[in-house]
C-alpha cells in the first residue's frame, strides 16, 4: 500500500517522497482513512510507530479543500511538552511544504510576543501546550470558534501531568460540533474514561499489544550496587563507544549532578529537563542530535517528544516509579524499522519497580552479566588529579563495594584532615 492509494492529494505524497517516506506504517494506514472520512479516533499504539503523520497527513488534506479559510485556526493539536509541540509543528510544516497552509507553535518557557504576532497573522493549524494557550485565551490573542479538528497527542503522558483539567478548560473555547483524534502511546482505563466524555461514536484502533515495548528493542538489565551506576554508565559508554546515548533519571537534580559526573569522567554530556530554560534545551537537543555531546541526561519530561532518528541507545540509570514510563522511555529508540538497545541500571532498592514493570510487560527482563569496570568515586566539586579516587572494581556485589574503600583508607584520612571532607563528600554523591 502506498500513501497514494490512502487517497491523499498529491502535494503530500510528493513531500513523503521528498522524506524517502515510500510506505505507510500500520497506525497510519488504519487511521488517515478514518481522519478522512470524519470519523473521531480513539487510537493506541507504540511509541515510534508514526502517530504524528496519522493525524497530520489527513487533516492538512482536509484543510487545503477548504474554500475561503478564516485566519483563526481550523485545527487545534494539544500535546503535553514543548518539544513534543516543536516537532508536531515541524512535521507539519515539512508535511505541508507544498501547500499555502500556516502552522504555528506555542508553549511556554519562550517570550509569548512573537506567538502572539504569528497569531495575528492568521493559523490554520495550531500546536500547543495547554498552559500556554489558556494564557492565550486569557489575553484573547487567540480565537478558537473555528477549530473543527481537535486532536490530543500523547493524551495519557497529559493525564499523568495532570492537564485533564487544563484540557476542559481549553474545549470550552471550541465549537460543539468537531471531530476530535485522541493519540495514546498506552490504552490505559483512564484514557478510555476521558475518551467517553471527548468522542462521539469513536473508531478504536490499536496497534501492538496493550502497554508493549517496541518490537525492536533489546533490553538488558544490569543489576548493579546504587553508588557503582556511574561507574558501569560511563564504561559502557566508553568502552562500547556510544555515539548517542539517552539517560534517564527520576529528578532533575540527579539529572544535573550526572551530566557534572560524565563530564568528569571525560563524557561529553548535558542535562534536559523542566527548570532548564527553552533555549538551553533547544542548544542541548541540538548538540545531541549533531554528535557534539554523546550523552542526553533526561528526566520524564523528555520520554515523549524528542525526535532523534535511529537513537540507538537508552539507559534507565533509574527506574521509572510508574511502569508504563518504562515503555515511553525504551520507546525512544528501535524507532520507524531501526534497532535499539535499551539498557536499565537496577539497584537493590529498585527490585520491586523492577517486578512492577516485567507484570506490566509480562515477561520477566533479560538480565546481562555486568563486565568488569573501574568504580569512580564521585565528588560533588570538580576533581583534581590528586582528589579523583579511582579503584579497580571486580563484578560489583556488594563485596566489592564494601572492600574498595577500605583499600584506600589512607588517603580517606589524608583528606579528611585537609579538609574536612570525605564520607559527606561521598554521602552527596
Amino acid at each position: 500500500m502506498t500513501f497514494a492509494s490512502l487517497g491523499l492529494a498529491p502535494e503530500l505524497v510528493r513531500a513523503l517522497a521528498d522524506r524517502q517516506y515510500a510506505q505507510p506504517t500500520s497506525v497510519q494506514m488504519r487511521v488517515i482513512p478514518e481522519v478522512l472520512a470524519g470519523r473521531d479516533i480513539l487510537a493506541g499504539a507504540q511509541t515510534g510507530a508514526g502517530k504524528t503523520a496519522a493525524f497530520t497527513l489527513p487533516i492538512l488534506h482536509k484543510l487545503m479543500g477548504e474554500a475561503d479559510p478564516p485566519k483563526a485556526p481550523r485545527a487545534l493539536v494539544l500535546t503535553p511538552t514543548r518539544e513534543l509541540a516543536a516537532q508536531v509543528n515541524e512535521s507539519i510544516r515539512g508535511y505541508g511544504k507544498y501547500l499555502r497552509l500556516r502552522s504555528a507553535v506555542v508553549f511556554g518557557g519562550v517570550g509569548v510576543n512573537p506567538q502572539i504576532e504569528a497569531l495575528r497573522r492568521g493559523v490554520d493549524v495550531l500546536v500547543a501546550t495547554p498552559g500556554r494557550l489558556l494564557d492565550h485565551l486569557q489575553q484573547r490573542t487567540v480565537d478558537l470558534s473555528r477549530v473543527g479538528i481537535l486532536v490530543l497527542d500523547e493524551a495519557d503522558r497529559m493525564l499523568d501531568m495532570g492537564f485533564i483539567a487544563d484540557i476542559r478548560r481549553v474545549i470550552k473555547h471550541l465549537p460543539s460540533r468537531r471531530q476530535n483524534l485522541l493519540f495514546s502511546a498506552t490504552y490505559s482505563d483512564d484514557i478510555r474514561k476521558l475518551a467517553q466524555s471527548l468522542l462521539h461514536d469513536p473508531v478504536e484502533i490499536e496497534i501492538g499489544r496493550r502497554n508493549a515495548a517496541a518490537d525492536a528493542v533489546e533490553q538488558r538489565v544490569y543489576m548493579v550496587p546504587k553508588d557503582h551506576k556511574r561507574s558501569l554508565l560511563t564504561h559502557l559508554i566508553q568502552e562500547g563507544d556510544w555515539s548517542q546515548v539517552l539517560v534517564f533519571t527520576r529528578t532533575k537534580h540527579g539529572a544535573n549532578r550526572l551530566t557534572r559526573q560524565l563530564q568528569q569522567d571525560g563524557v561529553t554530556a548535558a542535562a534536559i529537563h523542566g527548570n532548564k530554560s527553552q533555549s538551553a534545551r533547544t542548544q542541548a537537543l541540538a548538540d545531541f542530535k549533531s554528535y557534539r555531546i554523546r550523552a542526553l541526561v533526561a528526566t520524564e519530561v523528555a520520554s515523549r517528544g524528542l525526535d532523534i532518528k535511529e537513537l540507538p541507545y537508552v539507559v534507565n540509570y533509574e527506574l521509572p516509579n510508574v511502569p508504563e514510563d518504562y515503555v515511553h522511555r525504551i520507546g525512544r529508540t528501535g524507532r520507524a524499522g531501526a534497532t535499539g538497545i535499551a539498557v536499565s541500571l537496577v539497584s537493590p532498592d529498585e527490585s520491586g519497580l523492577l517486578r512492577d514493570i516485567e507484570r506490566m510487560l509480562r515477561r520477566p527482563a533479560p538480565q546481562a552479566p555486568v563486565p568488569r569496570y573501574r568504580l569512580v568515586v564521585a565528588q560533588e566539586s570538580p576533581p583534581s588529579n590528586d582528589r579523583k579516587r579511582v579503584a579497580a572494581a571486580h563484578q560489583p556485589e556488594r563485596r566489592a563495594a564494601r572492600s574498595a574503600p577500605a583499600a584506600h583508607a589512607p588517603a580517606r584520612r589524608k583528606r579528611r584532615g585537609g579538609r574536612g571532607r570525605g564520607t559527606a563528600d561521598r554521602a552527596r554523591s
